[in-house]
């Protein structure tokens, strides 16, 4: 079994793994990976660039060589190679745990319980939800559910075409230090650094293929297309901008502005503001549904993507040969 139907088997099912059991309720690899971050943080936290980029590369770096060590012990045995990849791609993929928050949060809101709704929001994103009103908390989570469908499932299957299960797992750690440290707290400002920029550079083609999909397979993908053209780059995020630009101009909604994290306030623009109406309750569905949608199209277009390239390469090799 050539190394390209390896991965399709793998990846298909470990996303379906995810859909339906989600994330592993113990023993989470990526649980695991944060208290070993954390452990290394504690070890060497400076005020200082050069620090941070050493403990992005101990970690991110780890992580990669633990998936290349797995995937070179089980390389001889095709099932244990596409196991190996399922149990990977199971392990890094979040869509069903991002569907499942949405939905708890909508459901609250559509009984009228904004407590509740904000008791859940901090699971989903990490905006103060008591600065929130109802339909605050929806747009909260209509974003949160853009966002993440590109880091916690399409990006995590870009990286897994591109470098099998090394690339599975350097694509969530990388996404997971950028959570832990690259925020701009004080303390973090100048050791989160790398891990910030880093996760820039590894979640670009996730959010451009996100933000493509989401076109294709939204209400409005015309919408989607001038929204993202037009109000994508003024995000500060260069990833999060092309997918929650897109994502409202397919849902038709309005998306950015006034939010609020850690008690610090952020004044954003606006998405798509010409054409879409303000987030409600029933949009949370909405993306929920968009989100699931632009996650099997990946799969489709990364397996795809992953097999051309194999079969041109080859053809390259009989031609030298």
């Amino acid at each position: 079994m050539g190394a390209d139907r390896v991965h399709a088997y793998g990846a298909a099912a470990g996303l379906l793994g995810d859909l339906l059991l989600g994330d592993p309720r113990r023993g989470h690899p990526v649980a695991a990976f944060g208290r070993a971050a954390g452990a290394v943080e504690r070890l060497l936290w400076r005020d200082h660039r050069g620090w941070g980029a050493l403990h992005t590369a101990v970690c991110a770096g780890g992580a990669v060589a633990l998936g290349a060590v797995a995937a070179r012990t089980v390389r001889r045995s095709p099932t244990a190679s596409v196991a190996l990849t399922a149990a990977a791609t199971w392990s890094v993929v979040g869509g069903a745990s991002l569907v499942r928050e949405a939905r708890g949060i909508a459901r609250a809101l559509e009984a009228g319980d904004v407590d509740t709704a904000r008791e859940r929001l901090p699971r989903l994103c990490g905006r103060d939800p008591q600065a929130l009103d109802a339909d605050g908390i929806a747009r909260a989570v209509v974003e949160s559910v853009a966002e993440n469908t590109s880091d916690a499932v399409v990006g995590a299957l870009v990286w897994g075409a591109v470098a099998g299960v090394p690339g599975l797992a350097g694509f969530r750690a990388v996404n997971t230090l950028d959570a832990m440290v690259g925020h701009r707290s004080p303390r973090h400002l100048r050791y989160g650094w790398a891990s910030a920029r880093l996760d820039d550079v590894a979640g670009w083609p996730g959010a451009r293929l996100t933000a493509v999909l989401a076109a294709a397979a939204g209400d409005d993908p015309r919408g989607a297309v001038r929204a993202w053209r037009a109000d994508a780059r003024r995000h500060p995020s260069p990833n999060a901008g092309p997918v929650e630009a897109s994502f409202a101009g397919a849902l038709g909604v309005r998306l950015g502005g006034t939010l609020s994290y850690g008690g610090r306030v952020e004044h954003r623009p606006v998405l798509n503001g010409a054409a879409g109406r303000p987030v409600v309750a029933g949009d949370i569905e909405r993306a929920a549904r968009l989100s699931r949608r632009v996650g099997l199209l990946a799969l489709g277009v990364t397996v795809a993507a992953r097999r051309v390239a194999t079969r041109a390469l080859d053809a390259r090799k009989g031609r030298m040969s």
